[in-house]
């Protein structure tokens, strides 16, 4: 079993900085060590996306609307996952997920939802113009 508890969203203006956490605990013989750490996130009414990826080998991938504002990283013992948002836009407005999963093998798959076995709760991240 994997649990995974985001936290760190809250409301900014436009323009500001938040920085979400996502707290990873273990039990059983699950082993996390080729899985790949991503980050969604869903606005109402909208499909959840793929915003960052941390591949297990550490590589990140970065959604074209973030990439340059936002940063993933992980500690190296995969107990936390991170993302420092910066320079914040109303249209960063969601729900954000923390989702770990080994099935991704491809470019395209990477900030794919159905690749991923374990999900966090969410934590809601509001920007106001």
């Amino acid at each position: 079993q994997v649990r995974l508890v985001e936290s760190g969203g809250g409301s900014v203006p436009a323009e500001g900085s938040l920085r979400l956490s996502c707290a990873i605990s273990v039990s059983g013989s699950t082993d996390l060590t080729y899985y790949h750490m991503a980050w969604f996130r869903q606005a109402p009414g909208k499909p959840r996306e793929g915003v960052a990826v941390v591949r297990w080998g550490g590589t990140t991938i970065y959604a074209d609307s973030v990439r340059g504002r936002f940063a993933i990283s992980k500690d190296d013992d995969r107990t936390n996952l991170y993302l420092q948002m910066d320079s914040l836009e109303p249209d960063d407005t969601a729900r954000y997920y923390c989702a770990v999963g080994n099935q991704a093998i491809s470019q395209w798959m990477y900030l794919n939802e159905r690749y991923y076995d374990y999900w966090g709760q969410g934590t809601q991240v509001t920007v106001s113009a």
